[in-house]
């Protein structure tokens, strides 16, 4: 298992997708705020440029699509694990043909594809939270358990558990992995009895980081070279609170990026991309 965690948040690549001029008024959303087109775009492409300038990924940036409103969202389009990448069947029937996109990009990459066909499944890959020793996915709105099935028969050498989300869109829009064996946890009540049913469920030990804000636990942990662990999490202007805690990783470098156009529309820093870990024989 040492060996699992070893090379856990080593990626290579990110696939991202540019922001389509009818996210500000057609994406989905929980809340009616509006959303500033402009700033959502100078956000993605600050997210894109400290992904590849500044962390050194091969970023593969597809084209927005008019008809996709909500496609800048990669993450729920895919799971990627090793070599394999499951293609989903978002719970949202208008992200539906957000697959098409990125299925191509990732079969370029030579990656193994399995297609989510049933039509009783639906996954966002923002229910699945990877921790590179099991996949914890969460039942909500957009994922159910027939989803959960097809995650678990795809990725069979690793343990699969389902949690309940009853509030917030997503499992990860209150947790998110903040290295090996540690969970970035939102100090909801709601947060803190899911962290300890996972924990509950699970064969391993993990550490938990508590943050005062919810949103703020999700986050994007990477391993890399000559720069170790790396975490991109919200800014102090998005939660002044949350961000002191971050101060705790001194092993990290922790990189701010602003997340606030994308936000009001239920959009966090891990939807943004699909991290992937090619190795130099596949």
């Amino acid at each position: 298992m040492a060996g699992l965690m070893a090379g856990f948040g080593h990626y290579t690549h990110a696939v991202v997708r540019g922001v389509p001029a009818s996210l500000a008024k057609e994406a989905l959303r929980s809340s009616q705020a509006e959303v500033d087109l402009a700033g959502a775009r100078s956000e993605h492409e600050a997210y894109v440029q400290v992904l590849g300038t500044r962390l050194g990924l091969e970023v593969v940036e597809l084209p927005a699509d008019e008809s996709l409103p909500d496609c800048v969202f990669v993450e729920d389009a895919a799971v990627v694990c090793g070599d394999t990448a499951l293609i989903t069947r978002p719970g949202a029937e208008s992200r539906r043909r957000e697959t098409e996109a990125m299925k191509a990009a990732l079969k370029e990459l030579n990656l193994n594809i399995v297609e989510m066909t049933d039509e009783n499944a639906t996954l966002d890959g923002g229910d699945v939270l990877f921790t590179g020793q099991e996949f914890f996915v969460g039942l909500s709105k957009r994922t159910n358990q027939k989803g959960a099935e097809i995650l678990a028969d795809c990725f069979k050498d690793y343990a699969v558990s389902t949690v309940p989300v009853l509030e917030g869109l997503h499992l990860k829009s209150f947790c998110s992995m903040g290295g090996p064996g540690l969970i970035l946890i939102g100090s909801s009540e709601h947060a803190q009895k899911t962290l300890k049913i996972m924990q509950q469920m699970s064969d391993h030990r993990y550490d938990k980081l508590t943050l005062p804000d919810d949103l703020a636990a999700n986050c994007l942990y990477m391993n890399l070279p000559n720069k170790g662990h790396v975490l991109l999490h919200p800014t102090a202007e998005e939660f002044p609170e949350s961000v002191t805690v971050f101060e705790k990783l001194k092993d990290h470098m922790l990189i701010p990026v602003s997340n606030m156009e994308k936000a009001k529309l239920d959009g966090a820093l891990t939807c943004c991309s699909v991290l992937i870990t090619k190795r130099a024989d596949i």
